[in-house]
Formats: C-alpha cells, sequence, structure tokens
C-alpha cells in the first residue's frame, strides 16, 4: 500500500507541472480561441531564465521565482499585441503555425548559445533532503512543489471566484462572446490574461528546473501532453484544466509502474474515451466542443 501511495505522490508531483501549464493554456484559448503551441517553449524558458539568471547574475531559486514569471508575463503581453492580436480574426490555424513557428525559433537560439547538452540546476537552500510522510519518505523539494502548485490553483481560483476583475475574466474565457453582449470590453483583458498563461508556463519551468535538466528541447514533448490535459478537462475550462492536469500525472505515474509499455500511450486513450463520451471535456460546456 506504502508503495502504491508514493506511486501515486510522484503522479501528483508531475501533474503539478500539468495543471500549470494547463491552466494558462486553458485560460488563453478560452479567451482567444490561440492554440498556443509556444507554451512548451515558455515552458522551457522559465528554465532557463531560473539558470541565466544563477550562472551571469548569481540570483539562485528563490529571486527566480518571482523575477523569471514577471519578465516572461511581460513578454508575452508584447507578443500578443505585436503578434498575435493582428492574426486572431483569420483562421486559427494562422496563430498555430505563428505559435509553431516561434517555438522553433525559441529553440534554436538557446541551443545556438547554450548548446544542446541538458545544463544541471542546484536544488534551492532549504529544500534538500526528504521528508516524512508517514508511510514513506520523500523529498523535500517535490514535496514544495506540490504544496506550490496547489496554493497557486487555489489562489487563482480565489482570483477567478471572489473577485469582479476575476469573474469578468472567467466569463469572457468560458462565454466570451455573451460578455461581450453584456457590454464588458472583452479586448482590454486580452493582453494581461495571455501575459498571466505565459508567467504560469514560465512558473513551472522555474519549479522544474531543480527537478529536470535544463534543456532547449525540454517543452517539445511537454505540450502534446498538456494539450491532451486540456482537452480531458474540457477546452477553456479553468477548473477543468487543473483538475485534469493532477488526474493524468497520477495515471502516468501509475502507468510507468504497472504498465510501462502504455504509459503515455494510455492518456491518448483517455483524451479519445472522453471525446466519444463527452465532446467538451469532463467540465467543459457543450458550447466550447470543436
Amino acid at each position: 500500500m506504502s508503495e502504491l501511495l508514493q506511486h501515486a505522490f510522484n503522479g501528483l508531483v508531475n501533474g503539478s507541472f500539468y495543471a500549470l501549464l494547463a491552466l494558462g493554456l486553458s485560460v488563453i484559448f478560452g479567451m482567444l480561441g490561440v492554440v498556443n503551441f509556444a507554451h512548451g517553449a515558455f515552458y522551457m524558458l522559465g528554465a532557463f531564465g531560473a539558470f541565466i539568471l544563477l550562472s551571469e547574475a548569481n540570483l539562485g531559486f528563490w529571486p527566480a521565482l518571482v523575477i523569471v514569471p514577471l519578465v516572461l508575463g511581460g513578454l508575452g503581453m508584447g507578443l500578443e499585441r505585436v503578434l498575435v492580436r493582428r492574426l486572431v480574426a483569420l483562421d486559427p490555424l494562422y496563430n498555430f503555425l505563428l505559435t509553431f513557428g516561434l517555438t522553433l525559433i525559441l529553440q534554436d537560439l538557446l541551443r545556438m548559445k547554450y548548446g544542446s547538452q541538458a545544463q544541471p540546476y542546484p536544488q534551492p537552500a532549504g529544500l534538500g533532503g526528504s521528508l516524512n510522510l508517514g508511510l514513506f519518505d520523500y523529498p523535500a523539494y517535490q514535496v514544495f512543489v506540490l504544496g506550490f502548485s496547489v496554493l497557486v490553483s487555489l489562489g487563482a481560483w480565489l482570483l477567478l471566484a471572489r473577485t469582479r476583475i476575476g469573474m469578468i475574466v472567467r466569463a469572457a474565457t468560458e462565454r466570451p462572446e455573451l460578455t461581450r453582449a453584456l457590454g464588458i470590453n472583452v479586448g482590454r483583458w486580452i493582453s494581461p490574461v495571455f501575459g498571466v498563461g505565459i508567467a504560469l508556463a514560465g512558473l513551472s519551468g522555474v519549479l522544474a528546473a531543480p527537478m529536470r535538466a535544463v534543456s532547449p528541447l525540454m517543452g517539445a514533448d511537454l505540450i502534446i501532453l498538456v494539450f491532451a490535459v486540456v482537452v480531458i478537462g474540457g477546452l477553456g475550462s479553468i477548473f477543468g484544466s487543473v483538475a485534469a492536469g493532477f488526474l493524468i500525472g497520477m495515471l502516468q505515474a501509475l502507468g510507468n509502474v504497472y504498465v510501462p509499455g502504455l504509459a503515455t500511450t494510455s492518456v491518448f486513450i483517455v483524451m479519445a474515451i472522453v471525446l466519444l463520451w463527452r465532446p467538451a471535456g469532463l467540465f467543459g460546456r457543450e458550447e466550447t466542443a470543436v
């Protein structure tokens, strides 16, 4: 039983990254209808941002946890204003190709500078060693990642559910046309929301740096899995994206142990079953089905 719980806990830790990435991706898609394929690249930039701050400015993990998401959030707002906004009125394929091309550019720029070899990043001070969780010991940093991700997700929910700004953003994310019909200027919220979505990807990358080697390609495969998470949770559903992130993390971790040959494939099998049963996803509204 303790071994099963430990594997499930591993899944929750991995699901922390999926939840944060899917949360940002879902908000962007819900408000703009843009499939942001560059989300994985910004996750990678978050990890590299922490690495660069440490190697060039001698700023460790804790400053990076604040600085990198803010910088990437600002960069995301600029990207939306300069490039994405110009293509929103066109076929969604144009923005998909734009963000896909941006992904390749960012990956190659960092590969030119730092090479393809993964770069190590030390664990932050105070989070070394392991914690006794009762039935098993677990690395302290991974416990921090899980707790921090849950707090960020809870904070996002409280902001969206308990504040006027949050309710406007949630309405504009889940039902943009109805929100516009009520006289709310959805356009003024697009850039900040896009920036917040990118900042969440960068935050996830900073959290991943001490656990996973920092590499220009670290977000390339992850983004496909995160898209599956968003589809399972429900396109445009903020709660669904977070819940599906943790669920898929556990499913993948248990699959790696008990059916390793189907660990990754099982995620897409679940996605296919969910789409056949409920095309809008587990928590999505039928209007968002595609």
